[in-house]
């Protein structure tokens, strides 16, 4: 539709709309009820608008209470979307080994007051090969590149905002290059929480999953960890030795960060050493350290 727009310009465009909506009308009226029962509806096309135009004169007719239709199409406003990350974004990263509990310290931290975005809601994702455990069906990166602006459009953008620290890839989600790269540019907040600890932290969060989905998870990374470490790593899933599978897998996470973080600038870090449980307290130190820092 948007090529016969600029090759014969609006009117043909518009009635080819029309011919292409006409015999479904009854048809579309009926769908747009079901999906918009409230009479509130938005439509787009691809790119130009006109089909969607037709379709919103449509159901205007039929008495729908609101129609909007999106300017220039789906194309326009991916365009849209894909040039905001370029616009810088005061960002504060939150980071730590796998295990950390950096999800919650994230939540305390919204309860404080601070702005945060958590990248792996949107993703459906925790990001270690164990991630999709317990998750919704993954979005396309195309999706969740689209739900991470419109995050960022009810964001201040006058104030920081917080995320977790992650690599390129959530799962099968791809974080925007712009983002990312301003992510990495990013002050980090690195909890530094002894691997005892967090081996209890996976043993909680992972521990209730069946045997079989622990096995799959360890065997996607068995190149990474070796084959001697994957086999011990299973034969104590199998014994239900679950302290032992999350210290193997932990040593291999935490070679698998600290490589993530020789990237990163020394004077673009602050290690906050972690010892206990107190999730809430960890946060408040963080605020405290920034408002330091800041003055």
């Amino acid at each position: 539709m948007g090529t016969l727009y600029k090759q014969s310009g609006r009117d043909a465009a518009v009635l080819e709309g029309l011919r292409i909506v006409g015999p479904k009308l009854a048809g579309i009226v009926e769908q747009a009820r079901a999906l918009a029962p409230d009479g509130r509806i938005r439509l787009h096309c691809w790119r130009g608008g006109e089909r969607s135009g037709s379709v919103a004169w449509l159901l205007d007719k039929a008495g729908f209470a609101e129609v909007a239709t999106l300017r220039g199409g789906y194309k326009s406003f991916r365009n849209h979307v894909l040039a905001s990350f370029d616009s810088p974004i005061d960002l504060r990263v939150l980071g730590g080994y796998t295990g950390t509990g950096k999800t919650e310290l994230l939540g305390h931290l919204s309860a404080l007051g601070a702005q945060v975005i958590d990248l792996e809601a949107l993703a459906h994702h925790k990001g270690s090969s164990f991630g999709a455990l317990g998750q919704l069906p993954q979005p396309t990166t195309e999706h969740f590149e689209n739900m991470l602006w419109h995050a960022l459009q009810r964001t201040d953008g006058s104030r920081t905002i917080w995320v977790e620290d992650e690599s390129l890839m959530i799962g099968r989600c791809k974080i925007p290059q712009a983002f990312f790269n301003q992510m990495r540019a990013a002050l980090l907040l690195f909890a530094d929480m002894p691997q005892e600890q967090r081996a209890e932290r996976l043993m909680k969060d992972y521990g209730g999953f069946p045997k079989h989905q622990l096995a799959e998870a360890l065997k996607r990374i068995e190149k990474r960890l070796g084959p001697q470490h994957c086999k011990a790593a299973l034969e104590s899933l199998d014994a239900g030795d679950l302290k032992t599978v999350a210290s193997i897998t932990l040593t291999y996470y935490d070679k698998t960060y600290r490589r993530g973080m020789e990237a990163r600038e020394v004077s673009r870090v602050i290690t906050l050493p972690v010892d206990g449980g107190d999730m809430r307290g960890l946060a408040e130190q963080i605020v405290s350290q920034l408002n330091e820092r800041a003055h």
